[in-house]
């Protein structure tokens, strides 16, 4: 796998909102009980159920998105925690799993790979189009997992799935830029942006028959994807409007 370092595409403004998605996702992490922060009081086990009841109630569970239904705390769950009642709305749980992240190297991979190309889709996008396209990305990410594994009660947290999507639109809108990366997490090297996102993706679909693994792979494909199509018709769009100006010269 490559870790990017660095995208050559330009853009004409600051990307606020990419900024505020990263400061977000950081702020969160770093007050959830995942970060174990001013936690260091409490007993291991103390701090693994807080960890668990607060991933049920704020991470976006399969089972619950498609049913629009919270599920009861799950017995082992409620036996070893006694966990305080608490009121969910699944469909907002999938917002709210967009800014969780499972430990220090799921948030600093998501965050490296937001900060290295979402600042080129916000500026092709605006700000406020760029952030809806996010969460945009992020719920079909969310919900395309819940609809391949219906029956899974095990809650989604990240935002792999929204960013995913940006790697897709970037991969769309941007096609001949280039990106510095790390190639096995040691060697710099200069390559297409093309050829980091498709193995991206390619890594996402190789990798689904893995089921040792945490990974929502399913999602980023969803993500990527869906980030693919609006891509195009940014593009598409784009065309039509330079081809309209043309006509009225």
């Amino acid at each position: 796998m490559a870790l990017p370092l660095y995208d050559n595409q330009p853009t004409r403004r600051a990307p606020l909102v990419t900024y505020f998605l990263i400061a977000a996702n950081v702020v969160v992490f770093l007050l959830s009980p995942i970060a174990s922060i001013g936690h260091h009081d409490q007993s291991v086990e103390q701090r693994k159920c807080a960890q668990v009841t607060f991933l049920l109630k704020y991470g976006a569970v399969p089972n619950e998105l498609l049913s629009d239904r919270a599920n009861p705390v799950p017995e082992e769950v409620a036996a070893a925690c006694h966990p305080k009642p608490y009121h969910k709305r699944p469909w907002l749980s999938a917002l709210s799993s967009m800014f969780l992240h499972g430990g220090v190297a799921h948030i600093l991979g998501n965050m490296v790979y937001l900060f290295i190309f979402g600042a080129a889709t916000e500026d092709r996008l605006g700000r406020l189009r760029f952030l809806v396209f996010y969460l945009l990305v992020g719920y079909i990410a969310a919900y395309g997992f819940a609809i391949t594994y219906p029956d899974s009660y095990t809650p989604l947290v990240g935002a792999s799935g929204a960013i995913a999507g940006v790697l897709g639109s970037h991969l769309v809108l941007y096609p001949r830029s280039r990106t510095i990366a790390l190639i096995l997490s040691i060697f710099p090297f200069r390559l297409p942006s093309w050829a980091l996102l498709a193995q991206f993706f390619v890594f996402q679909w190789l990798s689904l028959g893995d089921s040792q693994s945490q990974t929502a792979y399913v999602a980023h494909i969803y993500g990527f994807v869906a980030g693919m199509i609006v891509g195009l018709l940014v593009r598409r769009g784009t065309v039509a409007r330079k081809s309209a100006a043309l006509s009225w010269q």
